[in-house]
C-alpha cells in the first residue's frame, strides 16, 4: 500500500470491519521502527468520500472544483475525479496531471493570478479554456495567447477584520468596469465572476457584500453585451460540518435572490482543505532530545513547577517537508504521543522541532508532553493540507511514504454515488485488508 506523491502505481488497503486507522499506525510504526524509523503518512480515502457526501447534502447546489496544490496524491485525485468533482488548477503541470486521469478541459479552471505565456498557451492547447483575471495585464496575455479564454473576472472582497486580508488578490468593483471595457476591445469573452472568503473571516456580512458585488459586475457585463453563465464563490472552507451548514445558511438566500435557480448561472466554489485535511494522518520519529531549564521555556502552556524540567524534541520531519505550510500559518493539529502511558504520568512543558536545528525550523511552540526518548513515535491528525510536496530541501530527509486506506462500508458508499467497477479509477489497486488480526494477535486499537 506504499506510494509517494508523483507514483501513481499506489494500492488502497480495503479494510475489514473491526480493523481501523489505529490499527493501521501501529503496524507501519512497528514496520517503520524495524527500517530505520522513517516518517509516514496514512490516508484514508474513505474521508474523502464522507466530505464529499457531506457537501452534497449540504451545499449541492454549488459544484466543488477541487484545488490541486493543496494535495496533488493522485490518489486523492482519482477519487474525486470518481465523484464528479472538478479541478482548479495553478500550473501546467497540475493541469496535466487531472488530463491524464482522464478529466475533461471543461472539468477544470486555471486559476493562477499569474499566468506565464507558456502555462496559457498549453491551456489553450489542451482545451482548458475557463480562467480568472484581475488585472489589465493578465487579460492582455490571456488575448494574445488564448483565443478561445472564457474569463471569470476575479473580484476582491474583504476579511471583515479592517486589515488588507484577500484585497491582496482581486480587482474592486470600480476596477471591474475598466476589466470589462477592456475586455470587449480585445475580444475576451468574460463568462463569469469568482470571489474568495478566507477561513479566517468569521463575518457573515462578508460573503453579503462579495455576492451583492458579483451581482452588480453581471449587471455590467450585460451592459457591454457579454453573456454571464458562471459565479466561482472560491474556497475557505475548513472542512467541518457546521462550518460549511454556516456559510450555505448565508448564501444560499442571497443565491436565491440574485443567481435564482432557472438563471443559466452555474454556480462553482473551490474547496482544498476542505477534502484532503482530516483524510491524512503523519507519524514522525523523535531523533533528538535535550533538557532545558523551565523558565526560559515559552509561554503558551499551563506552567509546570519552575524545578520540573522542560524538553526540546528533534522530529525526522519539519516545516522544510510535511510541516511546510507552519511557515505561513499555525499549525491546526495536536501531537498524540503513540506509545501507551499512565494517565497519572508527569507531563512536561515541550516544543517540538524538524531536524534541521533552523531556528525557523519550529513545529509546534509548547504543549505538554510526557517525557519521550529518542525512537518514540509522535502522531499529527489532519495533515492532509499543503503537507504532501516535493522532498524535503534539509540534506537527505526522505519524502514519507504514504499508505493508502479505506473501509468497505466508505467503498460501498463511493459505489452508491455512482463508481462502479466498469468506471473505477485507472490506478487503483485494491489489495485485501492490510491487516488481518485476531484477538489474540491484534495491535491495540488506540494508536
Amino acid at each position: 500500500m506504499k506510494g509517494f506523491i508523483d507514483d501513481a502505481n499506489y494500492s488502497v488497503g480495503l479494510l475489514d470491519e473491526g480493523t481501523n486507522l489505529g490499527n493501521v499506525i501501529d503496524n507501519y510504526v512497528n514496520e517503520h521502527t524495524l527500517t530505520g524509523g522513517s516518517a509516514f503518512f496514512v490516508g484514508d480515502l474513505g474521508k474523502i468520500v464522507k466530505k464529499h457526501s457531506q457537501w452534497q447534502s449540504e451545499a449541492a447546489q454549488i459544484r466543488p472544483f477541487y484545488v490541486v496544490r493543496c494535495n496533488p496524491s493522485p490518489a486523492v485525485l482519482e477519487t474525486l475525479a470518481a465523484l464528479g468533482t472538478g479541478f482548479a488548477c495553478s500550473s501546467k503541470n497540475e493541469m496535466a496531471l487531472v488530463q491524464e486521469l482522464g478529466v475533461s478541459p471543461e472539468n477544470i479552471i486555471y486559476i493562477s493570478p499569474c499566468k506565464q505565456v507558456s502555462q496559457i498557451k498549453y491551456a489553450a492547447k489542451t482545451g482548458v479554456n475557463i480562467m480568472t483575471c484581475d488585472n489589465e495585464i493578465e487579460l492582455k496575455k490571456i488575448a494574445r495567447n488564448h483565443s478561445n479564454a472564457k474569463v471569470l473576472l476575479h473580484l476582491a472582497t474583504e476579511d471583515g477584520s479592517g486589515g488588507e486580508g484577500s484585497m491582496k488578490l482581486g480587482s474592486t468593483l470600480k476596477n471591474c468596469r475598466h476589466l470589462l471595457e477592456c475586455a470587449k476591445e480585445l475580444d475576451v469573452q468574460i463568462i463569469g465572476v469568482k470571489f474568495h472568503v478566507s477561513s479566517a473571516c468569521k463575518e457573515s456580512q462578508v460573503y453579503v457584500h462579495a455576492l451583492s458585488d458579483a451581482r452588480c459586475v453581471f449587471d455590467m457585463a450585460g451592459e457591454f453585451g457579454f453573456t454571464m453563465s458562471m459565479l466561482d464563490i472560491g474556497g475557505g472552507f475548513t472542512g467541518t460540518a457546521f462550518q460549511l451548514e454556516e456559510v450555505n445558511h448565508v448564501i444560499g438566500p442571497l443565491l436565491d435572490v440574485y443567481f435564482p435557480e432557472g438563471s443559466g448561472i452555474k454556480i462553482i466554489s473551490e474547496p482544498g482543505s476542505y477534502y484532503v485535511s482530516s483524510a491524512f494522518t503523519l507519524a514522525v520519529n523523535i531523533i533528538a532530545k535535550k533538557v532545558v531549564k523551565n523558565e526560559k521555556f515559552p509561554s503558551g502552556v499551563e506552567k509546570t513547577r519552575s524545578d520540573e524540567p522542560a524538553f526540546v524534541y528533534y522530529m525526522n520531519d519539519g516545516v522544510y517537508g510535511s510541516f511546510a505550510s507552519k511557515l505561513s500559518e499555525d499549525l491546526n493539529t495536536i501531537p498524540e504521543v503513540h506509545k501507551k502511558y499512565k494517565e497519572d504520568e508527569p507531563l512536561f512543558a515541550s516544543s517540538l522541532w524538524g531536524p534541521s536545528c533552523d531556528e525557523l525550523d519550529r513545529v509546534v511552540e509548547s504543549c505538554l508532553l510526557p517525557e519521550l526518548h529518542v525512537g518514540d513515535w509522535l502522531i499529527f491528525a489532519n495533515m492532509g493540507a499543503a503537507s504532501l510536496q516535493e522532498a524535503s530541501a534539509f540534506k537527505d530527509a526522505p519524502r514519507p511514504a504514504v499508505y493508502y486506506m479505506m473501509s468497505f462500508s466508505d467503498w460501498y458508499e463511493m459505489q452508491d454515488a455512482g463508481v462502479t467497477s466498469d468506471t473505477m479509477m485507472k490506478n487503483f489497486f485494491f489489495v485485501p485488508s492490510c491487516l488481518q488480526l485476531s484477538q489474540d494477535d491484534g495491535f491495540p486499537t488506540e494508536a
